[in-house]
């Protein structure tokens, strides 16, 4: 059993930076492929990146460049980098564990072991 706790989100200008983390309880954590997917009000979920077990990393094109994402295993947390920060960054962010690999790119929402609550992030400009 995994759960996920995400934290940082907060209210931040055009152009910022921000990091967001995704605390975990649950040793076998170290073994999850981690995802963080956003969701603004009215839109779907969408992926944003993604760091396997191994540590490889992938993200959504269009986010390339000014996200990156890292896990550190020792202390069981995922960590989201933003920078540039752009009011159309504003949304719900949620990290979200999966044993398995998906196939499919980008990954969907659907079928993830666990999710976390989510902490919120607005840009304005």
């Amino acid at each position: 059993q995994v759960q996920l706790f995400e934290s940082g989100g907060r209210a931040v200008q055009a152009g910022d930076s921000l990091r967001l983390s995704c605390a975990a309880s649950g040793s076998s954590f170290s073994e999850y492929n981690v995802y963080w997917f956003r969701q603004a009000p009215g839109k779907d979920r969408e992926f944003v990146g993604r760091i396997t077990s191994a540590g490889s990393t992938g993200y959504l094109d269009s986010l390339k460049g000014r996200f990156t994402i890292s896990r550190d295993k020792t202390k069981n947390v995922v960590y989201l980098q933003m920078s540039s920060l752009e009011p159309e960054d504003t949304a719900l962010y949620y990290c979200a564990a999966d044993y398995g690999l998906t196939g499919s790119w980008p990954p969907g929402p659907n079928g993830m072991d666990y999710w976390g609550k989510g902490t919120q992030v607005t840009v304005s400009s």
